[in-house]
């Protein structure tokens, strides 16, 4: 009689396989239009110099944007440093614990560090919305509809607390190490 469960295929991903993927995909994603972001504040801090001091005329968007990019490239691209273990990571405590106890620990950090992300993009969404639907623009000369760079937090930390899940995920089902690199002293 036929196993009614077939084997999976060695090398053959499964459906956690696929999903762990595409939230990685996700976040570099969300890294690569961070560095895109940080690219173009550099670059127009470079006009706003060459406007202002060899042109000698006067800076009316060049803050605004620069200020906006650089918020959204810091909530776009936490997903990709949380991805890569980019963060900071004060491995202290769990250099000290046994295996169990790190990996209660990982799941108590991923937990806390899930369910915070989820509030601020739950409520970074509502902020969002209100500043589409409510039309809101900066009130400078140059007033940029606000909805645009607000967008960065609720779609930043969806991806985060996305990367996060992904990470408790594949702790539980024993594809990641809790505190990779901490062992024992």
């Amino acid at each position: 009689m036929a196993d009614p469960v077939p084997a999976r295929e060695a090398g053959a991903p499964d459906l956690l396989d696929r999903v762990i993927g595409v939230v990685a995909a996700l976040s570099r994603a969300g890294g690569v239009l961070a560095v895109v972001l940080l690219l173009a504040a550099v670059l127009v801090i470079c006009q706003m110099v060459f406007v202002r001091y060899v042109l000698q005329g006067s800076a009316i968007w060049q803050h605004e944007f620069v200020t906006f990019s650089l918020i959204g490239a810091t909530f776009v691209g936490a997903p990709y440093v949380l991805l890569t273990h980019g963060h900071v990571n004060v491995d202290l405590v769990p250099l000290y614990l046994g295996r169990r106890a790190r990996f209660a620990l990982a799941l108590v950090a991923q937990a806390i560090t899930f369910l915070f992300c989820a509030v601020v993009a739950w409520y970074g969404f509502g902020f969002w919305y209100q500043s589409y639907i409510g039309d809101w623009h900066a009130q400078t000369v140059w007033r940029p509809p606000l909805w645009i760079p607000y967008f960065a937090v609720p779609l930043g930390m969806s991806l985060l607390a996305l990367q996060c899940l992904t990470q408790m995920v594949a702790l539980l089902a024993g594809r990641a190490e809790p505190f990779p690199g901490a062992g024992q002293p």
